[in-house]
């Protein structure tokens, strides 16, 4: 059997560079976080002014990125104390309540956006940041073409 080579580690450079020469967009996802100290599972159904100000400025931007056509999707998440966390132990696969482990911050919400650079999917995860105020994490989401070679 034929030795199988390891794909090449796609990295922010590679990735960018890739998609300008394939005139192609990217799907990024941006993971928003928040201080596991302010979601408070008692108030969570009950926002506060400032965070139905701050969702409501992230739904007007969330308009001019569908009009761009570079926005697929968002939703937030679930409280952190409803999860379900399921991992493999040397006794099998075992599902336990919460969260995987006890977090700084938790992942609140997601969205997956489509754009033509890393650069471009920076700048709206800045405006987002500008707009919550809360760190947004962003990865690109590999396509059909994973693990092919970047420079081809």
């Amino acid at each position: 059997m034929a030795a199988v080579a390891a794909p090449r580690a796609l990295t922010r450079r590679t990735v960018s560079e890739h998609d300008r020469r394939q005139g192609q967009t990217v799907k990024y996802l941006l993971l928003g976080h928040t201080p596991a100290a302010d979601w408070d599972a008692a108030s969570a159904e009950a926002p506060s002014a400032e965070a139905l100000a701050a969702f409501a400025a992230y739904q007007e931007f969330e308009r001019e990125l569908r009009a761009t056509g570079e926005f697929v999707t968002s939703a937030g998440l679930g409280h952190p104390a409803v999860s379900t966390t399921i991992r493999r132990t040397p006794a099998g696969v075992v599902a336990t309540d919460g969260p995987f482990a006890e977090l700084k911050e938790v992942l609140a919400s997601f969205a997956v956006i489509d754009v033509a650079s890393h650069e471009r999917a920076v700048e709206i995860g800045s405006r987002i940041v500008a707009v919550l105020g809360e760190p947004i994490e962003i990865r690109p989401i590999m396509g059909e073409d994973f693990g092919q070679d970047a420079t081809a």
